[in-house]
């Protein structure tokens, strides 16, 4: 009897909760389908995104390999206008690398005002990626080494000389060459044993600052030798009385006494 009873009690139970069942899905359940929906829809959106943007990064890449390599055979002219298509429609960071190349050849034909305004223009350009910006950067300072002041060369490369910047190398080379040229001596050797003492220096860049640290201590060490001896200090104008020198000593008298 208790089972028949504890059996009607379950079946009760599961009738009232598929009643609440069909009254949840009578006033929501359109809302549960339109929700899935564009779960579904958002799902498929961004993967086809996703496929999009791998597409057109494959495509920038084989153009940008395309132009490297016309470059490469002299073939200027087919591979600047490569590089310009790049530029204007390839995704953001073959864009950049696109914008790099065209301002290094601008360098190489002796466009300097061109090459600059294009390093200037990346290197400050939001959003990409930090090791591009940061080597227009580099290169932009490295055209500025002959006509700028020792402030503006340490505004430029302070944040690229500090450990961790992947182009610290060079920036501390180029830091210490602006300090040469500078007349701060001091700065200069520092830059120069940071990068002896870095192990990831690569081994063109350690031997140079070796040869500039022997050429900067033999300088010193000339200008050193140079020097003139100091002065003594000026009297009142009167010529010192000679010393006379000392008289030799009378030789003692013979002794006559026998």
């Amino acid at each position: 009897m208790t089972d028949q009873r504890d059996s009607l009690a379950r079946e009760i139970d599961e009738e009232l909760r598929r009643e609440q069942l069909l009254k949840l899905w009578e006033r929501y359940g359109t809302y549960a389908i339109a929700v899935a929906a564009l779960i579904i829809i958002g799902i498929g959106g961004f993967k086809y995104f996703e496929h999009r943007r791998t597409v057109a990064a494959e495509t920038a890449g084989a153009r940008f390999t395309a132009a490297a390599r016309e470059a490469a055979q002299n073939r200027g002219a087919e591979a600047q206008k490569a590089l310009e298509e790049i530029q204007s429609s390839a995704p953001a960071g073959y864009a950049a690398l696109a914008r790099l190349r065209l301002a290094a050849a601008d360098r190489q034909a002796g466009r300097r005002a061109e090459a600059l305004a294009a390093y200037e223009a990346i290197g400050n350009e939001k959003g990409l990626d930090p090791l591009l910006t940061d080597y227009a950067r580099l290169q932009a300072a490295s055209m500025r080494l002959d006509s700028a002041d020792w402030t503006e060369m340490q505004n430029r490369l302070n944040d690229l000389v500090a450990d961790g910047n992947p182009w610290r190398f060079s920036a501390r080379e180029l830091l210490s060459l602006a300090a040469q040229k500078a007349g701060k001596a001091e700065e200069a050797r520092t830059q120069l044993q940071r990068l002896l003492g870095d192990r990831g220096t690569p081994p063109g860049i350690g031997e140079r600052a070796r040869m500039m640290l022997v050429m900067l201590t033999e300088a010193e060490l000339a200008a050193g030798a140079a020097a003139p001896e100091p002065k003594p200090p000026a009297g009142d104008g009167k010529a010192a009385a000679p010393v006379p020198a000392p008289s030799p000593a009378a030789p003692a008298p013979a002794n006559t006494t026998k």
